[in-house]
C-alpha cells in the first residue's frame, strides 16, 4: 500500500486527486472545532456514556464532541438514501421510473435525496439538542426558547448539507466515495483519544495490584484487533470468478475470461447504513425524553433502538444482514448485468443468455451476500456482546463497526488508485512513451 502511494504521487493527475482529498478533509476537520453559537458543549461530557453520542460522532467525524456546525455529520443524508432506495423497490412508481432514466433519472433521485435530508436534518438536529438538554446536567442550551431551537436546526441543518457537499466535491474531484471519506478521517482523527482512554482505564491501575491482569487484557485486545484487521482484509478482498466467454471474438484478446465478483458485494455500506438507521430514531425518541420517560413504550423503544443493550445489538446484526442482501442488488442489478453481457457477446458457459443469465447471477448474489453479511454481522455484533458482558468501555463496543469502516475505506480506495495508475499506463501505451509522444510510426 505505502509503495502504491509512493508511485501514485509521482503522477500529477493522481497527486492533484491526492491533496483535493486531504485538503477536503481538513477543512471538514476544522469546521468541527467551531461550536454552535448558544451551546455549552462542556454539558455533553455529563452524557458521554450514552451510545447515543458514540454513533453520533463517528458519523459526524467527530463534530458531536464539540457541538460543531458538523455535529450532525452525513447521518441524515444516510437516512435519506436508504429510504429513497427502498422506495424504488415498486413503492414509488415516480422513483422506479426515474431509477430506469440513467444519468437524467439519478440526478432527479439524488435531488430528491437532498430533500429528504435537509428535512430529517432538521427534524434530528433539534431532537438532538433537546434531548441533550434533558440529559446533561449542565445547560447545554444557554437561553432556551423556541427562536433558539429553530436557529440551532438551522445551523446544524446547514452543516449536514456542507458536509454533503464536501463529499461530493471528493467523490467527483477526488479519491474514494466522499461521504464514506468523511466518516473514515473522523475515526481516524479520534483513535489516539480511543488509545489513550484504553490506556487509562486497563493499563495505568498499577496501585490495585491488576498490573499484570491489566497488561494481557492489552495484550490480548492488540492481537485480537490485528487477527480481526487481516480476517477483515482478506474477506473484503476474497471475490468469486465466474467464468464467461465471448462469441465474437476481438483480435489479440483471449476468448474466455472471468466476471469478478466480491464475497462481500455490499462493501460496509451495510454497516453505514445499519449504524444510521439506529442513531435515527434514537435522535427523534430524545425528543420526548421530558415528558414519556416513564411511558412503556418508550422504555420499550428506547431499549430496542440502543447499541448497546442486548435488543439493540440483535437488531444491529438484522439491520446489517438485511441491509447486505439489499445493497448487493443495487451494486449488480443481475437484470442489467444480463442485458449488457447479451450486448457483448459474451455468456456464462452452461448458462443460457437472457432469463437463465440473470437467474444465476440473482442465486450466485444470495450465495456470496449470505456469507457477507454473516461476516459483516460477526465482526460488529461480537465487540458489542463483549462490552455487555464484561462491561467494558464502550468504544470497545463501537470497534468493529469502527474497524470495518476504516478497513473497507482504506481497500476501495487503494483499489481505485491502483485502477487509476493502470489506466495511464493504458493510456501512455496507447498514445507512446514519454520520450516518443506520438507513439510508434505506422508501418
Amino acid at each position: 500500500m505505502l509503495s502504491s502511494l509512493k508511485n501514485a504521487f509521482k503522477i500529477k493527475d493522481i497527486r492533484k486527486k491526492i491533496l483535493f482529498t486531504l485538503l477536503v478533509l481538513i477543512v471538514f476537520r476544522l469546521g468541527t472545532y467551531i461550536t454552535v453559537p448558544g451551546i455549552n458543549a462542556k454539558a455533553l461530557q455529563s452524557v458521554a456514556s450514552s451510545g447515543l453520542v458514540s454513533i453520533l460522532d463517528t458519523f459526524s467525524g467527530g463534530g458531536l464532541t464539540n457541538y460543531s456546525i458538523f455535529a450532525m455529520g452525513v447521518s441524515p443524508y444516510i437516512t435519506a438514501q436508504i429510504v429513497i432506495q427502498l422506495l424504488q423497490m415498486d413503492i414509488v412508481p415516480r422513483f422506479v421510473e426515474w431509477s430506469k432514466q440513467g444519468d437524467v433519472g439519478r440526478r432527479k433521485l439524488n435531488q430528491a435525496t437532498r430533500y429528504l435530508a435537509i428535512a430529517l436534518a432538521f427534524v434530528q438536529s433539534i431532537g438532538i439538542t433537546a434531548g441533550f438538554s434533558a440529559l446533561s446536567s449542565m445547560k447545554l442550551v444557554q437561553n432556551p426558547s423556541v427562536t433558539t431551537y429553530l436557529s440551532i436546526g438551522l445551523i446544524l441543518t446547514g452543516g449536514t448539507m456542507l458536509t454533503t457537499w464536501m463529499g461530493d466535491m471528493i467523490t467527483d474531484r477526488g479519491l474514494g466515495n466522499g461521504i464514506s471519506m468523511i466518516i473514515f478521517a473522523g475515526i481516524i482523527a479520534r483513535t489516539p483519544t480511543s488509545v489513550y482512554k484504553l490506556y487509562k482505564n486497563y493499563f495505568v491501575d498499577i496501585a490495585s495490584g491488576d498490573m499484570w491482569k491489566s497488561v494481557l487484557f492489552v495484550l490480548g485486545l492488540v492481537v485480537l484487533v490485528l487477527l480481526i484487521i487481516t480476517f477483515t482484509t482478506w474477506v473484503q478482498q476474497a471475490e468469486r470468478r465466474v467464468p464467461m466467454q465471448y462469441t465474437r471474438r476481438v483480435s489479440g484478446s483471449p476468448d474466455s475470461s472471468y466476471l469478478p465478483l466480491k464475497v462481500n458485494v455490499a462493501g460496509v455500506i451495510p454497516v453505514i447504513f445499519a449504524s444510521s438507521f439506529i442513531a435515527t430514531p434514537q435522535t427523534i425518541l430524545m425528543a420526548f425524553q421530558n415528558t414519556h420517560s416513564q411511558d412503556a413504550w418508550y422504555q420499550t423503544m428506547t431499549n430496542l433502538f440502543n447499541m448497546q443493550t442486548v435488543d439493540g445489538a440483535i437488531l444491529y446484526t438484522v439491520l446489517i444482514i438485511v441491509f447486505t442482501f439489499f445493497y448487493a442488488f443495487v451494486q449488480v442489478n443481475p437484470e442489467k448485468l444480463s442485458e449488457n453481457l447479451q450486448k457483448q457477446g459474451s455468456y456464462i458457459p452452461g448458462v443460457w443468455p437472457g432469463h437463465e443469465t440473470q437467474s444465476y447471477v440473482s442465486s450466485l448474489l444470495m450465495r456470496l451476500s449470505t456469507v457477507g453479511s454473516l461476516f459483516l454481522g460477526f465482526i460488529s455484533l461480537i465487540p458489542l456482546l463483549a462490552q455487555n458482558l464484561w462491561d467494558l468501555d464502550e468504544s470497545i463496543g463501537l470497534g468493529g463497526t469502527s474497524l470495518l469502516i476504516v478497513v473497507g475505506v482504506a481497500i476501495e480506495t487503494m483499489r481505485q488508485v491502483d485502477g487509476l495508475m493502470m489506466k495511464r499506463e493504458y493510456v501512455g501505451f496507447i498514445q507512446g512513451s514519454p520520450d516518443d509522444p506520438q507513439g510508434p510510426e505506422p508501418a
